[in-house]
């Protein structure tokens, strides 16, 4: 017999305040957490008879997606971004096979390949990471077709947020900024004196001028290093990353997830912490929905109890263009990465004419050689 809707309701209300609970945890207990709150959503499931929620989509397909939010139904859409929106870019993800960052890191004489993103060993050693910071250092990459969907998507309101595992700071060149964006992981946009007692702040210009001088950033104030603002290992994540997911993914209608493999907490442990949302996964392999079918909570693409998860299986630019496509943004989004990549050659370009009229001023004011009397 199924229990009366008040005594639903305070049941209801309870499980609220107790995921609230886990919610406030924020040390590295995540993915201890996600896993209690599943057990808590699957028991006040089977003792209260409140069973899956309806489907919210006519067909758990990209198309279903598209339709839904041409409905004027989804108005808080979330994006869940990782190294993959940034490949087609240059710029390499972390650990694919071969390819990735993680695998090409013989040449700085690691002990091991994470070891060039932990804070002590930084602090001993830190060539190695400045070395690859001139290879990887943002104004050296475009932002790709995926950066310039989520760019529309704020253009057109319905942008919540983006939380980004990113450090290449391409979201931001491609238009987010401020409240529209989670630098989940740090970013280099910003640098700070490692020294607790210091932490002088730097630009990201003056960080530019050391690394490409070959010079390692010493702080001018109490000369310790000075780190650009991305989060290592043995780091805490931004303040904002928590106090922002507890306000975010409770009113989230959709959470599109776009290049991140989900193997690094506390980031991960985001998509199993509600379930009020709906989720597109875009990822170009079929191999990471192996591991991520019972993740952390939740994602279900193709079982009798699906009811909101959709994968779609393509790279994250092509996704985005068939998602535009079928929104009817196509020609709009094309057209907005066109113009921001000339916008960027033609910066481009006015900066090396700046330096070379530079380099000719300082040459032609250069004093001449004392002749001999």
């Amino acid at each position: 017999m199924r229990l009366n809707e008040s005594v639903i309701q305070s049941h209801r209300d309870l499980l609220y305040c107790t995921l609230q609970e886990q919610s406030d945890d924020s040390s590295g207990e995540e993915a201890a957490g996600d896993t209690n709150m599943d057990f808590l959503r699957n028991l006040f499931s089977s003792t209260l008879g409140i069973g899956s929620p309806d489907k919210v989509l006519d067909e758990l397909t990209l198309e279903g997606v598209a339709r839904y939010i041409k409905s004027g139904k989804c108005k808080n859409i979330l994006c869940m971004v990782g190294a993959g929106i940034s490949t087609s870019a240059g710029i390499p993800d972390f650990r694919s096979p071969g390819i990735g960052l993680y695998a090409n890191l013989q040449k700085y004489n690691l002990p091991y390949p994470e070891a060039i993103f932990q804070i002590d060993y930084f602090k001993k050693h830190p060539e190695p990471f400045f070395a690859l910071a001139k290879e990887l250092y943002p104004g050296q990459f475009k932002p790709t077709v995926c950066h310039y969907f989520m760019r529309l998507l704020k253009d057109k309101g319905l942008l919540r947020r983006c939380y980004s595992q990113n450090i290449d700071t391409l979201e931001r060149v491609a238009g987010l900024e401020g409240d529209d964006l989670i630098e989940a992981h740090g970013t280099f946009y910003t640098s700070h004196c490692v020294s607790f007692c210091c932490r002088k702040e730097y630009s990201l210009d003056w960080m530019k001028d050391k690394l490409f001088s070959d010079d390692i950033p010493r702080c001018d104030k109490c000369n310790s290093l000075v780190k650009p603002d991305i989060v290592f290992f043995g780091e805490s994540l931004p303040v904002r990353f928590f106090t922002s997911m507890k306000m975010d993914f409770p009113r989230c209608d959709l959470l599109i997830i776009m290049g991140t493999s989900l193997q690094v907490q506390p980031f991960a442990g985001l998509v199993g912490r509600y379930e009020s949302f709906l989720l597109l996964l875009i990822t170009d392999s079929v191999d990471p929905l192996l591991g991520l079918l019972g993740f952390g909570g939740g994602m279900d693409f193709d079982s009798d109890k699906a009811y909101r998860d959709v994968a779609h299986i393509s790279t994250c630019d092509d996704g985005c263009l068939a998602l535009a496509d079928l929104l009817g943004w196509k020609a709009e989004l094309e057209e907005l990465v066109k113009r921001e990549h000339a916008k960027i050659d033609s910066q481009d370009k006015s900066s090396e004419s700046k330096g070379a009229a530079a380099k000719a001023s300082s040459a032609s004011v250069a004093p001449e050689p004392r002749k001999e009397e």
